[in-house]
């Protein structure tokens, strides 16, 4: 077990600085341009790709291969310091590989996770599809149904997914689909589809309130035949556990689509923890060079207790967010710490980038200032992979050991 500690090695204080360098030189001046633009920043990405940030070497070594669990979330803040759309586009395919990697059998994670990513020649997307326009929050509610054709040796999916990154435009989309309804959340199981398969394509593509750079589309399947081995985990698990399920024992295993949101929890935390770094970082500029009456705004109690504020907690849900990405790899979480990080760095980022605007005033609201960009970005990271309402459920549930409804 690591010793928990808030000091990086040398190694990851690199990380960190390479990081923040791209995001200072070539993903900021980008922002506003794929912000307007509502597109996929395809160059950017092989950009990121041409020096190795895009890679599955970079997501295997800062995100499985670190027992400090730090480096991952180190990097994340620094890159959406940058810009949170083009940083979801960077990264979007990380939560497809963290699907395969929570759900996977070794030989599978070997397999897939690196045609997650590609390589610098030859980038590859993946897309990981869970959410339902009936069922977001409620994931044992999904109605996508997965059949197995055992005469062919074949899953047959069927349904809708929503809100899915990379969406339609991924190589590789990995799907949970219920196979037993009666089951509920128990009844689940995660595939893997490739390009080049039939009966899977894009639905529509969303026009968001912000992290407009990156693709965000329903995934329709029809009558989309994928081979046995693409279920991941194999089949043999599957069916004990649905056997165990409908016994009535439990498994000890969370349902698919929760052991990658468990997991991943913690960076989704340090993406929200780098916007609301950023935005604070703009308003203590505007605050120290902009005059009022005679002397720097920052000057006026008003706007200096604002900022204070601000930094105490940003730094608070930074804290936050290294705690639980060490307990991730230290012997894992007792309260859902977890979920505190993703709680706590969302509403941060969605408070610091308000308070950043009030400070730019008039010129804060306006798309001139990258603050107003910050703001529409940071709303999200209080709504998708569990909203701010599911994270304080699942706490509560492990603090009181109940089934709080």
């Amino acid at each position: 077990m690591a010793e928990f500690s808030l000091a990086l090695s040398d190694e990851q204080q690199q990380i960190k600085d390479w990081v923040h360098d791209f995001a200072a030189d070539v993903v900021r001046p980008a922002a506003h341009e794929w912000d307007e633009r509502e597109e996929f920043p395809r160059p950017i990405v092989e950009q990121a790709a041409q020096i190795g940030l895009y890679s599955f070497d970079f997501f295997s070594q800062s995100m499985l291969g670190d027992p400090t669990g730090l480096t991952f979330p180190v990097a994340l803040e620094e890159l959406f310091w940058g810009d949170a759309g083009i940083g979801l586009s960077i990264f979007g395919s990380g939560l497809g590989a963290a699907g395969i990697a929570a759900n996977g059998t070794p030989e599978q994670v070997l397999e897939w996770v690196p045609q997650c990513f590609g390589t610098a020649d030859d980038v590859r997307l993946a897309a990981f599809c869970v959410s339902e326009p009936d069922a977001g929050s409620d994931v044992s509610s999904l109605k996508t149904k997965a059949v197995y054709d055992e005469a062919k040796d074949e899953w047959v999916l069927n349904g809708t997914k929503a809100w899915a990154t990379n969406g339609g435009i991924a190589d590789l989309h990995v799907v949970t689909a219920t196979v037993d309804p009666a089951l509920g959340s128990r009844g689940q199981a995660t595939f893997v589809i490739p390009r080049g398969i039939e009966g899977i394509a894009q639905g529509q593509k969303y026009k968001k309130h912000g992290i407009r750079a990156s693709h965000t589309a329903e995934v329709v399947l029809s009558d989309c035949r994928i081979p046995g081995a693409f279920l991941l985990g194999g089949r043999d698990k599957l069916e004990a556990k649905l056997a165990k399920a409908r016994e009535g024992e439990r498994t000890g295993e969370k349902q698919p689509a929760m052991a990658t949101f468990e997991a991943t929890r913690p960076a989704v935390g340090a993406m929200a923890v780098g916007i609301a770094r950023a935005a604070y970082e703009e308003a203590l500029r505007y605050a120290t060079e902009r005059h009022a009456f005679g002397k720097a705004i920052i000057q006026n109690q008003a706007i200096a207790f604002m900022l204070a504020d601000m930094i105490t907690e940003i730094d608070a849900a930074r804290l936050l967010v290294w705690r639980a990405a060490w307990l991730a790899r230290n012997g894992g979480y007792t309260n859902a710490e977890g979920s505190m990080s993703k709680l706590k760095a969302g509403r941060v980022a969605v408070w610091v980038t308000e308070r950043a605007i009030q400070i730019h005033g008039g010129y804060g609201y306006t798309r001139e200032y990258p603050v107003e960009r910050m703001h529409r970005d940071a709303k999200i990271y209080d709504i998708f992979e569990g909203t701010e309402q599911i994270q304080q459920l699942v706490i509560a549930r492990a603090i009181s050991g109940l089934r709080i409804e």
